[in-house]
C-alpha cells in the first residue's frame, strides 16, 4: 500500500482509526469540497441543517405559519425520493424548512404522528451528513431521532435508527461494538407487529457486512444467512416502509458485499454474476450505485482495472452525487489514475468531475 501498488481496503482503514483514534472520514480526506460556490453546491445545506438541528428542542422562530402536517409528510416523502435517487443536493435544500416546521407542530401537540416524521426527517439529515463526511453532525441527528422514535409509540423506529447509527460507529473504528449493538437490536424484535420482517432482516443484514469488514468470516455469513431466512419465511416480500430496501434483490447484493469485505473476491464477482439485471434495476438508485462501487473495488484488487472503471462509470451514471462523493469510489478512481502514466479519456473525465 505504501508504494502505491494496492488501494487501501475499507478494513485497513477502519484498523487505522481505530488504532489512531481519528474518524474515518480524516483518513479519506473528508470533506471533499468545491473551488466555488457552483461546485461546492452539496455542501450548502450543512449550516440550514445545523440550524434546525439546534432549533429541534426550542420552539422554532418561524418567519410565517407552518404547513399543515399533511403538506410537510408529503414534503419529507418526496425527501425519501431525493434519498433513494441520492440527489444529496436536492436532498439538503428540502429538509432544513421541513425539520424546523415539524419541531414547531412537535411543540404545539402531543402527537406521535409528528413525533414519527420528525424521526423521519432526521435520519434523512444524518444520512445526508454522514455520506458527505460530517460524522459529528451526523451522530446527533441520529440521536435526536432516536428521541423522537421513542415518542412515536412505534417499538421497531428506534431500532431503526441504531441500524442507521451503526455506520456512524463504524467511521468512528468502533466496529465491534457496532455489530454488538446491531446484534443486540435483532433480540428487541416484537414478532408478530408491522415492520417485524423489515426491520430484523435490515439489521442482520448490515450486521453481516460489518462483521465481514472486522474479518469474522462465520458471523458476517451467519447474519446473512438468517436475513435471508427471514426473508424466505415472509415470502421473500420487498419492504421499505423503514426505507431499508428490504427484497430479494437487496439481499443478493448484500451477499457480495460480504463476501467483499472478507476479502473473497472470487466469491464477490460469482454473487454479483447471479444477480440478474432485472433485480438490479429494481433496487433503488443509491442501492444500486452501493453495489457498483463495491464491485469497481473488487475487480481493481483483482488487477481488472478495465471493468473496475467500468462499473464506475456505470455507477456514475446510476447516482452521479453519490458516487463523486462516496470513499470508497474515489479511492478506485485514485487507484486507476495513479496506475496509468496516459489516462483514457473516459478515466479523465471521471477524475475532473470527481475534482481528483
Amino acid at each position: 500500500m505504501e508504494a502505491g501498488h494496492k488501494a487501501a481496503t475499507p478494513a485497513f482503514i477502519a484498523a487505522v482509526s481505530d488504532a489512531l483514534k481519528v474518524d474515518m472520514s480524516e483518513l479519506y480526506g473528508q470533506l471533499y469540497r468545491g473551488d466555488t460556490p457552483s461546485t461546492d453546491r452539496v455542501h450548502q445545506a450543512i449550516p440550514d441543517l445545523r440550524r434546525a438541528l439546534a432549533w429541534s428542542d426550542p420552539s422554532p422562530e418561524l418567519e410565517g405559519p407552518p404547513r399543515s402536517l399533511k403538506v410537510l409528510a408529503s414534503e419529507l416523502e418526496n425527501a425519501k425520493r431525493l434519498r433513494r435517487l441520492a440527489r444529496h443536493v436536492q436532498l439538503g435544500a428540502s429538509l432544513p424548512a421541513v425539520m424546523e416546521e415539524l419541531s414547531f407542530h412537535a411543540h404545539d401537540a402531543d402527537d406521535p404522528r409528528v413525533r414519527r416524521l420528525l424521526s423521519d426527517a432526521f435520519c434523512a439529515a444524518g444520512e445526508l451528513s454522514r455520506r458527505l463526511g460530517y460524522s459529528d453532525l451526523a451522530d446527533s441527528m441520529f440521536k435526536e431521532a432516536a428521541r423522537f422514535a421513542v415518542l412515536s409509540r412505534d417499538p421497531h423506529l428506534p431500532l431503526i435508527i441504531t441500524w442507521r447509527r451503526a455506520l456512524v460507529l463504524m467511521n468512528h473504528g468502533a466496529l465491534t461494538a457496532a455489530v454488538r449493538l446491531l446484534e443486540r437490536c435483532t433480540t428487541m424484535i416484537e414478532e408478530g407487529r408491522p415492520g417485524d420482517v423489515e426491520v430484523s432482516g435490515a439489521l442482520y443484514l448490515r450486521a453481516a457486512v460489518l462483521a465481514g469488514r472486522l474479518g469474522n468470516a462465520g458471523s458476517a455469513w451467519d447474519h446473512f444467512e438468517q436475513a435471508a431466512e427471514i426473508s424466505a419465511r415472509a415470502g421473500r416480500p420487498h419492504l421499505d416502509e423503514y426505507s431499508t430496501y428490504f427484497s430479494p434483490a437487496n439481499i443478493l447484493i448484500h451477499g457480495a458485499a460480504v463476501a467483499t469485505e472478507l476479502g473473497d473476491y472470487d466469491e464477490a464477482v460469482r454473487r454479483d454474476a447471479a444477480i440478474s439485471l432485472n433485480a438490479l434495476n429494481s433496487l433503488a438508485r443509491e442501492r444500486r450505485s452501493h453495489h457498483l462501487i463495491d464491485m469497481s473495488r473488487v475487480h481493481m484488487e483483482q488487477g481488472r482495472n478495465k471493468q473496475a472503471l467500468s462499473r464506475l462509470l456505470t455507477a456514475e451514471r446510476v447516482a452521479p452525487q453519490m458516487t463523486r462523493y462516496h470513499p470508497f469510489a474515489r479511492t478506485v478512481a485514485t487507484h486507476l489514475q495513479d496506475r496509468h502514466r496516459v489516462l483514457s479519456e473516459d478515466l479523465r473525465g471521471l477524475v475532473a468531475r470527481m475534482r481528483i
